[in-house]
């Protein structure tokens, strides 16, 4: 299903190239794929490429796309004479580039030269001179403040600029990193006339202190996955009535060395959530999510079912057609797939790309409650998530599963008697202790690096979570990012923690490469370390040195602090309230568990204790 079929729009959708890796020829074959309506061609591309203008002009009709813009045209305006001749010669030959390209609108971008002059009059002079000479072969000059312009650098010079101009094929080009990094109010763009608003550009960014050009070539990212609000930004332009492309101009070091195919899709996902925030789509909306339904994990071994036999687990049935076994207590249930080989795995209920090649243990799915699980994978694709093929036999339960971008199936479904996935699992008579856990309250998943604001868009567009703000921490072997989505009902919450080592290479630190743990609720840390540390669980050990700085940083009450000591059980305290939380050593070389408590509406994660943890982890496995 193309994007132009899933909803009308008035805004055509389109992509600079140099937001995507490649060559030229790969960049606009993806975009293409991804469903966009035209492409941005960015010269670097350009001159790097064998094919004349002409012929990037007929292939990409062949694709479908269109040539919507050609840029940058830099350091033109408020020059000397002798400079302005030398400037309008190098537009003349752009010029007949567009020509044979098929664009009919230049960037000009403001002037960072020593060249220029800080003379109003005589910029907008010069640009009127320049789009007389673009009008006279049918094209048009689209004014662009650069944040770091060397006097023209807001969008509200640029348009005093413009106005003076006074030339039709003259207007400006609106870039939202370059209006939104200064703090600027675009509320004022609303005064701008809509037919001079010549083209839209977009990008996003996290919040960071440094210089703003450095910001803006390595640190963009694509609408959602960043701090601005591009919502009400876009909501001035449109309401200015712009009625030209929605584009994506995004300069980003990993999406540059990433994959072009899922890149552009990630491009486009990510257009598509910005107009339904604008209430420009057809989008269903995300059904409310309760709870984690289930989570699988495929294994070669039996030490996943161990463990959870020794967490108070019970097997409480054994798939009809397949060799999955459900463990289960209280409301936490974990499939344990034994049928994983070579680089996928079969789940319980499709065929799913599966995360555990090379691996003996490894997240494969996670389920989560839907209130409507048909709707749920109907916005799923329509946000073009790959729909996984069902390998189930007759009499068993359909489930819509999706593929997440590091491969995980996400499954849409109810859990409840009668029509459940569970009427698949015959009822086995498993022994039951109860160790006090309660119900999942996250799923852990690593993310490849190139993936990780991927996958933060991927859950916050496909299942409507929140994604809270990026955390980065100092681990034993590098840096890691970690930032969790969120969201639900009264009756249950689903959170996804997504982490990224920022470089992971050889093998010198044998470590957990890349982690994934399940971590499981109680009502009472102390007591479920009790009774799993008697049923034999491994539990990891955490070093004395950890307790006596927690005493002189956090000051807990004696007797807990003792009693944290004596059952490897992690502290930290929030605004909020305060996390009780312990782990099991490594299983199959990958994943684990993690046991926690969340005391007076505690909001966080615990990630002042992660390198602790982590160590801890590597002390164990090196044991």
């Amino acid at each position: 299903m193309s994007s132009t079929e899933t909803h009308a729009l008035e805004n055509r959708r389109a992509i600079a190239t140099v937001c995507l890796s490649g060559t030229l020829e790969d960049k606009l074959t993806a975009a293409a794929a991804a469903g966009f309506d035209g492409v941005e061609i960015f010269e670097n591309d350009l001159i790097a490429s064998p094919w004349s203008p002409k012929q990037v002009r007929e292939h990409c009709a062949d694709l479908g796309l269109t040539v919507d813009l050609y840029q940058p045209f830099r350091d033109f305006e408020a020059v000397a004479p002798a400079v302005l001749a030398a400037n309008l010669r190098r537009a003349e030959l752009k010029f007949d580039v567009m020509e044979q390209l098929g664009a009919d609108t230049m960037l000009v971008c403001s002037s960072v030269s020593p060249d220029a002059v800080d003379d109003d009059d005589l910029a907008a002079e010069q640009l009127h001179t320049l789009a007389e000479r673009a009008a006279a072969r049918g094209l048009r000059i689209a004014y662009e403040a650069l944040a770091w312009g060397r006097f023209v650098n807001t969008y509200e010079h640029s348009w005093r600029i413009v106005r003076r101009a006074a030339h039709p094929a003259l207007g400006l080009c609106l870039d939202s990193f370059h209006i939104l990094s200064r703090g600027s109010d675009p509320a004022a763009i609303r005064t701008i006339p809509g037919e001079k608003l010549f083209f839209l550009q977009l990008a996003d960014a996290p919040r960071l202190e440094m210089d703003v050009l450095q910001w803006s070539r390595h640190h963009r990212l694509f609408p959602g996955q960043g701090a601005f609000d591009l919502t009400a930004f876009t909501g001035h332009v449109r309401a200015a009535g712009y009625s030209g492309p929605l584009s994506l101009e995004v300069f980003n070091d990993v999406f540059r060395q990433a994959d072009p195919g899922p890149a552009a899709v990630d491009a486009m996902r990510s257009l598509l959530a910005l107009e339904e925030s604008l209430g420009a789509t057809t989008l269903p909306a995300a059904p409310a999510l309760s709870g984690h339904a289930f989570t699988e994990i495929a294994t070669a071994g039996a030490e996943v079912g161990q463990a959870l036999a020794a967490l108070g687990f019970a097997h409480m049935g054994q798939h009809r057609t397949k060799p999955v076994a459900l463990w289960q207590q209280g409301e936490a249930r974990i499939l344990v797939n034994s049928a994983a080989s070579g680089t996928t795995s079969d789940t319980a209920f499709d065929k799913g790309a599966g995360q555990g090649a090379g691996e003996s243990a490894s997240v494969v799915a996670l389920a989560v409650e839907s209130a409507d699980p048909v709707a749920s994978a109907d916005r799923a694709q329509r946000l073009l998530a790959p729909l996984l093929p069902r390998t189930h036999s007759a009499g068993e339960a359909d489930l819509s599963a999706v593929a997440a971008p590091d491969g995980t199936s996400v499954f849409f479904c109810r859990t409840g008697p009668g029509g459940s996935w569970l009427d698949d699992f015959a009822a086995v008579a498993g022994k039951a202790v109860d160790a006090g856990v309660t119900g999942v309250d996250h799923v852990s998943l690593t993310q490849p690096f190139d993936h990780f604001d991927e996958a933060a868009l991927f859950y916050r567009a496909v299942l409507g979570l929140e994604p809270d703000p990026v955390t980065e921490f100092a681990a034993p072997f590098g840096l890691v990012r970690s930032r969790t989505v969120s969201g639900g009902t009264e009756s249950g919450t689903v959170r996804i923690a997504l982490d990224s080592a920022l470089l992971r290479r050889g093998d010198w630190a044998p470590g957990v490469r890349e982690p994934q743990h399940i971590a499981f609720t109680t009502a009472d840390a102390l007591a479920s370390a009790r009774v799993m540390r008697d049923l034999g669980a491994p539990l990891l050990p955490i070093p004395g040195n950890y307790y006596d700085d927690l005493d002189a940083r956090l000051a807990p009450p004696p007797d807990l602090l003792d009693a944290l000591r004596a059952h490897s059980i992690l502290y930290d305290r929030d605004e909020h309230g305060v996390l009780l939380h312990f782990f099991t050593e490594i299983l199959g070389g990958r994943v684990f568990f993690e046991v926690l408590q969340r005391i007076d509406g505690y909001a966080g994660y615990g990630a002042a204790n992660a390198p602790v943890r982590m160590a801890a982890h590597r002390r164990s496995r090196l044991g």
